[in-house]
């Protein structure tokens, strides 16, 4: 542990997204660091039994971030423990279309989950307090990838506006870029219909266990990291975009989306 590290105990924490996937898995971890923790996402029943087998101070708050009020759901969240010390932005959904086929309503569901959502409580909480903004983004935003245009366009949207709070505010912002991590982000990705995807990945299943990208992040967020990239070998993907941009593309079109329902 490094001499610098935030120490978790006793820090209230909201999580949005909390009911699976990152977000779940982030709740366990700092509820075994004894963090305070505020719970949001669509599900009741699946945050309350979350909250229930963790051993330590838990406040549920469900809403669905497509149509939420952010304004009274920030005021309730601030309200829950008293203060908010960080925030982790975990909420999202996937996508499984070609853009040549997908209407633009898919795009605008996209945009409200993973990008409007976080930007709106950030503007709420920014007068407010002065929480450190955790944000998960993805590999996909910070490069294109088949099948992901309006997931990838999100989070690069998300990259640019939480980069540009790094240099604007004085508050602390951690951005995680991770790659193909073991969640159901593909079972629940929208098709270009607007229906979920319903297939698991087979990449995905091979992809970082949930707890091991979990514990990379907080090891980012105790370190007050500005970004924190968890990948595999999404990560040389990346590299090659940067530094050798011809075999990028050739490599990525190899993995052409070919399911266009």
């Amino acid at each position: 542990m490094h001499k610098n590290d935030i120490n978790f105990t006793g820090k209230i924490v909201w999580i949005t997204g909390a009911s699976s996937g990152i977000g779940e898995a982030l709740a366990e971890l700092l509820a075994g660091k004894k963090a305070k923790l505020i719970l949001t996402a669509r599900r009741a029943d699946v945050l309350a039994t979350l909250a229930a087998r963790l051993d330590t101070a838990v406040k549920t708050l469900p809403a669905d971030l497509y149509e939420a009020d952010f304004k009274a759901l920030t005021t309730a969240a601030l309200n829950a423990f008293g203060n908010i010390d960080i925030v982790i932005h975990a909420a999202g959904v996937g996508q499984r279309s070609l853009a040549a086929v997908t209407p633009l309503q898919v795009y605008r569901q996209l945009m409200e989950i993973n990008f409007f959502a976080p930007v709106a409580i950030t503007g709420q909480l920014l007068p407010l307090c002065r929480a450190h903004m955790v944000v998960i983004g993805s590999m996909s935003g910070l490069m294109g990838f088949p099948g992901r245009s309006g997931y990838a366009a999100s989070k690069h949207a998300l990259k640019g506006y939480f980069e540009t709070l790094q240099v604007e505010q004085d508050v602390p912002v951690t951005i995680v870029s991770p790659g193909r991590v073991q969640t159901n982000l593909s079972l629940s990705a929208i098709t270009a219909s607007g229906e979920a995807h319903g297939v698991m990945d087979e990449a995905q299943l091979k992809g970082i266990p949930v707890m091991e990208c979990a514990t990379r992040i907080l090891k980012g967020v105790a370190r007050q990291k500005k970004h924190v990239i968890i990948a595999r070998k999404e990560q040389y993907l990346y590299w090659l975009h940067w530094w050798w941009p011809r075999l990028y593309y050739k490599i990525a079109k190899k993995y052409s989306f070919v399911r266009d329902k």
